[in-house]
């Protein structure tokens, strides 16, 4: 029956074979590496979060452990878990690793400057003894997306206000130096090294855009972005991620008040998220993903139409540069 189906697919949709997965992934790895780019190891940024972690134990279950750098690269807004528990890791893998705090280098480009003006525009009193962060309007209550920035005040006073289309573009510009700048301490790291870089994005944050083109987008080799986020976490459990990271709500980091993904971009917790894209990307009604899911099929059919949202915004954050003409680097047969 249709509803029997649905039901055995959300229960075993997604399940992976972690142990076959993860020799798959540790070859690719190997290969990608040492053989097509010519690289002695990898470089990977830390942040605590599972899918850093994930991506590091993969490369050090493929190359070794003598061969993977992990970078940790805190700033002002930084939360005190993302370094901690990027350390747990680290020394649970065995790895080497370096300490880069970027605030100095974002002071120096006027990151934090530049956020604070942002905000001010629909927030006149703020500043520098306020915290932020930036939230959209949940699909459960409404079909679009609206940007909110929230304020809270130095005595603790917290409050929500929409945001003009200029404000959140100069916010959202201000806000990805962050990601650019570590970015580009990871390349110096891999050219010091001879190196890699690899990225860490899950198939939802890879396919929807959420990711900073030339920022955390850019990487030489991307292990996990055919995985939802949910397989992520099955293979990070399968590779001994301590339980803490593991049990870690997944957050952006990225604003000094703390903030989670859901509110941030996307429309659900991933475990929702996983089913819904999944059940776009292979055309399921909405009914059949609504119901195992506890949803309503109106829901659904809202989050489906935000995801066509997001892929076109992805579609210019994944496109290469574009050229008058190919450029080709043999000659033409005669």
């Amino acid at each position: 029956m249709e509803g029997e189906r649905t039901t055995k697919c959300t229960a075993d949709l997604l399940r992976l074979d972690a142990g076959a997965e993860v020799e798959r992934i540790s070859s690719f790895i190997r290969e990608a590496v040492l053989t097509r780019l010519k690289r002695k190891g990898v470089v990977v940024g830390l942040s605590g979060g599972i899918d850093s972690s994930t991506v590091a134990a993969l490369a050090v279950r493929a190359l070794g452990a003598d061969r993977v750098i992990g970078l940790f690269m805190p700033e002002s807004d930084s939360s005190d878990d993302s370094l901690r528990l990027g350390q747990l890791l680290a020394k649970t893998l065995g790895i080497t690793t370096f300490t880069e705090d970027i605030s100095g280098i974002l002071r120096g480009a006027e990151c934090y400057r530049r956020r604070d003006e942002a905000i001010r525009a629909v927030v006149p009193e703020y500043h520098a003894g306020y915290k932020s962060k930036l939230v959209l309007s949940s699909l459960d209550r409404s079909e679009y997306r609206i940007s909110y920035v929230v304020v809270q005040s130095p005595e603790g006073e917290q409050r929500k206000v929409r945001l003009t289309a200029d404000a959140f573009l100069a916010l959202v510009a201000s806000t990805n130096f962050k990601q650019r700048t570590r970015k580009m301490m990871e390349y110096y790291y891999a050219d010091r090294f001879h190196y890699a870089v690899a990225g860490t994005p899950n198939r939802l944050e890879y396919d929807l855009g959420f990711f900073v083109k030339n920022g955390d987008g850019s990487a030489d080799i991307k292990p996990i972005a055919h995985l939802y986020k949910s397989q992520v976490y099955q293979l990070a459990a399968y590779l001994g991620v301590p339980q803490e990271i593991l049990d870690r709500p997944p957050t952006t980091d990225t604003y000094s008040l703390p903030q989670s993904q859901e509110e941030f971009y996307f429309s659900l917790p991933y475990d929702k998220m996983d089913f819904c894209l999944y059940g776009k990307t292979h055309g399921l009604r909405a009914a059949e993903v609504a119901e195992p899911l506890g949803m309503t099929e109106a829901q659904v059919e809202r989050v489906y139409r935000d995801i066509d949202a997001k892929r076109a915004v992805a579609h210019y954050l994944l496109m290469e540069p574009l050229l008058v003409e190919p450029i080709k680097q043999t000659a033409a047969e005669p």
